[in-house]
């Protein structure tokens, strides 16, 4: 009782402060804080933080937001399978989505493209759009879900991640594949997710090419998290121990954002 007490701050409305401090966070993040139902003493318990001002009432957040990814992370079964669907559920047309618009979306040159391999891994060559397309490929129908709240179903062909980093000598112990993206994009993923049997190397869509607006030359397609996590235009991706951030991780979205 004594420790609950330390965290009562009198004067401060702290329902509010953390309601005000939530509108920093994303918008469906937001909304799944918010309707949560965990009180505000239960909160502080858990992370630790006296809320005196809005300053520590966004630290509260932060905290929060990084022990979701640890629940994620921890629950996340690398067994467990996405769900798939047949030809005819395919959204039609698949929409495009970035923040920025389609005229604005990077062009990559397939002829002069390298995909540039390093951090931790035996084999740190660059490999030709060619070579990669010269990987054994597989076909996934799986849906996109979107932070936003809306989702479609595509048809994606590529080449298994895991695969990938086992050929090129991957220490599948670290905790990161990062990749960066011909416009600047980048995002984590963890290791576990890298090697889930459905994260692909993505290739083609609906049997063709890999259209610009989906990410030509190559998209990481990844049905088991959030569409923000899918990241398109790939031009590197690095193994690490170090967590480099991302885009959308660096303005507050979760990390893990599983699906």
């Amino acid at each position: 009782m004594q420790r609950i007490r330390s965290l009562l701050i009198r004067g401060v409305d702290k329902t509010l402060l953390v309601k005000d401090a939530a509108k920093l966070m994303p918008d469906l993040t937001r909304r799944r804080f918010l309707s949560a139902g965990a009180s505000f003493g239960a909160l502080t318990m858990l992370t630790g933080c006296d809320v005196v001002d809005s300053g520590t009432a966004e630290d509260l957040l932060k905290h929060i937001s990084k022990f979701n990814d640890a629940v994620q992370a921890a629950i996340f079964n690398p067994d467990t399978l996405a769900p798939t669907f047949p030809e005819s559920a395919v959204t039609k047309p698949f929409p495009f989505n970035a923040y920025y618009s389609l005229d604005d979306a990077p062009y990559v040159d397939g002829d002069s493209y390298r995909f540039e391999v390093s951090g931790l891994v035996d084999n740190k060559k660059s490999w030709t759009l060619k070579e990669l397309h010269a990987l054994p490929q597989v076909k996934q129908i799986t849906r996109h879900i979107c932070v936003e709240g809306w989702s479609a179903i595509g048809s994606w062909t590529g080449t298994p991640l895991r695969d990938f980093l086992k050929l090129v000598g991957a220490d599948t112990r670290a905790k990161y594949c990062w990749f960066r993206c011909a416009e600047g994009y980048t995002s984590p993923l963890d290791m576990p997710t890298a090697l889930h049997p459905q994260t692909q190397m993505t290739f083609r869509f609906a049997d063709e090419i890999l259209p610009r607006a989906y990410g030509f030359p190559m998209k990481i397609r990844v049905p088991t998290k959030l569409g923000f996590k899918n990241p398109k235009y790939v031009v590197a991706m690095e193994v690490t121990n170090d967590y480099k951030g991302g885009y959308w991780e660096d303005q507050g979205y979760n990390s893990f954002s599983g699906s």
